[in-house]
């Protein structure tokens, strides 16, 4: 009888814990991901920079690449450098532009990446796709997994507490991302992968539903694996269907419309993902979303991220616009500005002030 299984694309290793950054050279020792003790470190001027004196003493063998920046030149740039090393792998150390340049490089180049966190912003740290800064705004480019992710959740508690709240509203948005799904499905016959569709909605309900707070070791930990099953996930389904929908497509609408004045990526998918489900009948848990989105201290109305109602409702008209081909309850309802300022009025009273 054939083994009527799949190879489910992941880490080798996924150490999450406090202090697990000074396991971090016998995790690279793995003959999986380094035999020869040959590493490119890529860090920025900050976070990273600051842990090289504590970690350089156990990679002997590697070399140090700064990245200036979060651009689509920066990753090019960095690849160009550490091509001619003789690598074995390339290590991430920072926050999600300094992960995504060296995902981006590391795939370019041909190596394995093992991604080192410094925050918890996104769910980026462990997906299948790069975000880099490019002439045209902002684009996502596919990479592989990373083959090992190692998250110290001292190191993460060190960071400013904004990184954390972001992280969290991208987490909770995968439950609007996958109703989105689901709708396509019923509406467009789109093909849902069950088990991507799992591991994302679950990672978002044990985050939304866990009582602790940003300063809990326990909530990091749920909040961590969370976006690292987010970004199997994505990479189970081969897009960003699991973790992606009219949240944020009302995200990518912000950066396009207001370039200047976008807040974190994370804070404005969870904005988007209330908003949504607000959108789609789901009242209830629209209001216990925003609810525990306001106790995390995120925004859930547009004033709270620097936005008037009414630059809110055009970007939400302008959404559908930022992923063609892609059905959400935005493409659904087809909605108009009036439509949208009634929906919104409706709203901001369900969820309360």
């Amino acid at each position: 009888m054939p083994v009527l299984t799949r190879l489910i694309p992941s880490p080798v290793v996924v150490d999450i814990r406090a202090g697990a950054l000074d396991d971090l050279g016998c995790v690279l020792a793995d003959e999986r991901i380094s035999h020869s003790g040959k590493l490119a470190v890529a860090v920025s001027g900050g976070s990273g920079a600051r842990l090289r004196e504590r970690v350089a003493p156990s990679l002997p063998g590697a070399d140090w690449f700064e990245v200036g920046g979060g651009t689509l030149d920066d990753a090019i740039k960095l690849a160009g450098a550490m091509k001619a090393g003789h690598y074995d792998a390339v290590v991430g150390l920072g926050g999600g532009k300094i992960i995504d340049c060296a995902k981006f490089a590391a795939a370019r180049i041909g190596l394995p990446l093992v991604a080192v966190p410094t925050n918890l912003a996104h769910d980026g740290l462990c997906s299948p796709v790069a975000t880099l800064d490019n002439d045209a705004g902002r684009g996502s480019y596919g990479v592989p997994n990373p083959i090992a992710v190692v998250i110290d959740l001292d190191v993460i508690r060190e960071a400013p507490v904004r990184f954390v709240r972001a992280g969290i509203g991208d987490a909770v948005s995968n439950i609007s991302a996958i109703a989105d799904w689901e709708l396509a499905n019923r509406v467009k016959g789109e093909r849902i992968d069950g088990l991507a569709a799992a591991m994302a909605r679950q990672a978002g309900e044990a985050v939304l539903r866990h009582p602790g707070g940003v300063g809990d070791n326990d909530f990091l930990q749920v909040l961590a694996e969370g976006l690292v099953l987010t970004g199997i996930a994505m990479s189970v389904s081969g897009d960003s269907r699991p973790a992606s929908g009219a949240c944020h497509e009302i995200n990518h609408a912000f950066d396009l419309l207001f370039p200047q004045r976008t807040a974190a990526h994370g804070e404005q998918c969870g904005l988007g993902a209330a908003f949504a489900m607000y959108l789609r009948g789901a009242h209830e848990e629209s209001a216990h979303m925003a609810e525990v989105l306001r106790r995390h201290g995120l925004p859930v109305l547009p004033e709270e991220i620097g936005f008037t109602p009414e630059e809110f409702f055009r970007a939400v008209e302008f959404a559908p616009q930022t992923r063609p081909g892609r059905y959400t309850i935005l493409e659904h309802l087809d909605l108009k500005t009036d439509q949208i300022k009634d929906l919104y009025a409706d709203y901001v009273k369900a969820i309360g002030s």
